[in-house]
């Protein structure tokens, strides 16, 4: 199992990062992303991590796999396993055999879902305290995040999406801390509304523009929150919660439909995750 001193985020350069297919309704092909600008961006993410004291681990950009720059759908991290996701969309499924080569040779145990089930890693799958939220229907099914569950030996929620701009959990759901997230309502349905009130005492509830914003799409590392610009609101709802927001502008990935979080896989456990019996670090 791998060991951890400090905060371990993995990220993968945008060498390849384009817009060459569309899968979800912030995919355009007509509407490119700037090369450039998009490599900007990243660095600026990266660097922010790093102001943080986090370490960042790089998986190499692979040709032909644009979403690759995606880190957090290559898997779901608990303790020392690294339970691979099984993308819905032909277009993502090549990016398997990278993230496994790439987690096994960095000491995680590999584990693949049964043929068949949907799941798409950490854009779909966030502890909050002991509970495994899951999103399904649009992405990940419900069944995989039974048997994820299951393996782990957690109580997961399956949360169902109903907008499809909103199509990960983690585009509108962000864990804080045990009992504290921020979560943007009209992305599910009444049940999965219900369940996050009646589970989770301390929300943040987002505007519809800061949703847009992917304002939820955030990386929380201690009381650091970082995240896309121009979510002012939710800067100051987190300040008047005591966490420190951190901006940083990320549109050229909100073109593919991803920002902060969906460009970062915690590897040593997120902040707001109580892992019950995870075995200690050997």
């Amino acid at each position: 199992m791998p060991r951890f001193d400090r905060p371990t985020i993995l990220m993968c350069p945008p060498d390849y990062y384009g817009i060459e297919y569309e899968i979800n309704p912030w995919m355009s092909r007509s509407r490119q992303s700037d090369t450039a600008l998009a490599r900007e961006q990243w660095k600026g993410l990266y660097e922010l991590l790093v102001s943080l004291d986090v370490d960042v681990q790089l998986m190499e950009p692979a040709q032909g796999l644009p979403d690759l720059v995606f880190t957090a759908n290559a898997g779901l991290i608990y303790a020392g396993d690294a339970v691979l996701s099984r993308f819905r969309h032909e277009a993502r499924q090549g990016e398997t055999s990278v993230d496994r080569v790439w987690f096994a040779s960095h000491g995680f145990n590999t584990l693949d879902l049964p043929e068949g089930m949907d799941f798409e890693g950490a854009g779909d799958a966030l502890f909050c305290g002991e509970t495994l939220y899951g999103g399904y229907i649009i992405r990940s099914d419900a069944r995989a995040l039974q048997w994820v569950a299951s393996h782990i030996g957690c109580r997961v929620i399956p949360l169902q999406l109903v907008d499809e701009h909103y199509y990960h959990l983690d585009t509108c759901f962000c864990p804080l801390a045990e009992d504290e997230a921020i979560w943007y309502p009209p992305a599910f349905d009444e049940y999965g509304q219900r369940a996050i009130r009646e589970h989770i005492g301390h929300l943040i509830e987002v505007s519809d523009d800061e949703a847009a914003r992917f304002a939820c799409n955030a990386v929380v590392v201690g009381r650091s929150v970082v995240l896309n610009t121009g979510c002012r609101q939710l800067e100051a709802d987190l300040r008047d919660r005591g966490y420190t927001p951190h901006a940083t502008p990320l549109d050229e990935f909100i073109k593919a439909g991803g920002s902060a979080k969906c460009l970062t896989l915690r590897l040593d456990g997120e902040d707001a995750a109580l892992w019950p019996e995870a075995p200690a670090p050997s």
